[in-house]
Parts: C-alpha cells; sequence; structure tokens
C-alpha cells in the first residue's frame, strides 16, 4: 500500500513487496491474511512494511517483545540483514539485555535522563 500511494506502478508495486518479503523469510505467506500468521510472523510482517519503502532507519519499539526466545532470535535476525544487507540503520528501545548487548551502541535512560552512553569500542575495552 504505501508504495501505491507514493505512485509506484501495481505491477512494481508487487514485485517490490515480493522482494521484501523474502527479505525477511515471508515469501510463502504473501497472500496469507494477519490473523492466519502466527505473532513471529506478524513481527516480520510489520518488519517488511517498515522496509518496503527503503527508509534510512528504522525506530523499533521492543522489536522482541512478547515473543519467545527462538522467534525473537528469529527477528532479530530480520534486523539485523536489513541493516547489514540493506544499509538500514535501526534506533531500538528494549528492555531486553540479551538483544541490547548485540547492539553497536548503547544508550540508558533512567528516570527520564540519560546517564549512560557506551559504544561498541567502548564496551569492549570493559
Amino acid at each position: 500500500m504505501p508504495l501505491l500511494i507514493r505512485g509506484d506502478s501495481k505491477p512494481q508495486s508487487l514485485r517490490t513487496a515480493a522482494e521484501v518479503l523474502a527479505v525477511v523469510g515471508l515469501q510463502d505467506r504473501g497472500q496469507h491474511r494477519p490473523a492466519q500468521l502466527s505473532g513471529g510472523e506478524r513481527q516480520r510482517a510489520a518488519i517488511a512494511r517498515a522496509l518496503v519503502t527503503r527508509p534510512q532507519v528504522i525506530l523499533a519499539d521492543e522489536p522482541t517483545g512478547n515473543l519467545d526466545e527462538k522467534t525473537a532470535e528469529a527477528t532479530w535476525q530480520v534486523l539485523e540483514n536489513a541493516n547489514q544487507q540493506l544499509g538500514v540503520s535501526l534506533l531500538i528501545v528494549t528492555h531486553a539485555r540479551s538483544l541490547a548487548s548485540r547492539l553497536q551502541r548503547l544508550c540508558k535512560i533512567e528516570q527520564g535522563s540519560l546517564i549512560e552512553i557506551a559504544s561498541e569500542q567502548e564496551t569492549d575495552r570493559s
């Protein structure tokens, strides 16, 4: 839908959507309705919607929240692939320490104040 709204042709929009569904591992689920998708598939479909217009940045609020460990890992892999393959920057808000530990730069906010900033280089030295 976002591609049609911005004026892309229907055939081009369908091709692009199919490409992005393949990136997130949903190439076989394109004709399914949301109620027919699992929680993890719905999360990957949301990521596909964010990726379809080729943004420079994706803002993700708890992208692995409410997912079991296996599905959370698969969801993280989709985001990481988008970052590496498509050059999309990620700004992630998470309470999951396991996810936070994998990010290049961490900013901690406590009681509304920024109290800690760590980059990958700084955390490597600790």
